[in-house]
């Protein structure tokens, strides 16, 4: 399994996520199951129903959750390689073909953020994985669904702590 990086703060929100939806939304289901199936016949009832889903929609979210953050390690940005685009930095690339340019954090699970001046992106992205490694003025070619896209590095800026 591929590891992420994540900081602590990122990692901690997640695990939270995992605490509230355990031992505060998996209860109240489950309240509300024992509440629908004392009013009798089950086949008929559409509140069991609907909340028994809702138990299995919960479920699956917490496995998700737990399966992130089990493909996590906690890095701290100050220990990230300088002068090439690592986890934490955040980088400036020129579209080669658009001739415009574009600046991205590259973070881990839970800190994404694709609104603001700066895109927050996974580690895990394409642009991110492209760019990995890379030092300013290297140019990369990235596949994405919506074709090739052709940047150069510009700019990159370390984040420490």
């Amino acid at each position: 399994m591929e590891r992420h990086p994540i900081s602590r703060e990122g990692y901690d929100k997640l695990l939270e996520e995992v605490r509230q939806l355990e031992q505060v939304e998996m209860p109240r289901v489950a309240e509300a199951i024992a509440k629908a199936r004392s009013e009798g016949d089950l086949s008929e009832n559409a509140e069991y129903h609907g909340q028994r889903e809702t138990q299995g929609l919960l479920q699956a979210k917490i496995n998700q959750l737990k399966t992130r953050l089990a493909s996590c390690y906690i890095a701290d940005k100050a220990d990230m390689p300088k002068g090439v685009v690592a986890y934490g930095s955040t980088v400036t690339v020129r579209d080669l073909d658009l001739d415009d340019e574009e600046s991205y954090e590259f973070v881990g699970p839970g800190e994404e953020d694709y609104d603001g001046p700066v895109m927050k992106i996974l580690t895990s992205s394409p642009i991110a994985k492209a760019l990995m490694g890379k030092k300013v003025g290297d140019q990369v070619e990235v596949a994405l669904p919506r074709g090739t896209i052709k940047l150069q590095i510009t700019r990159i800026v370390e984040h420490g702590g």
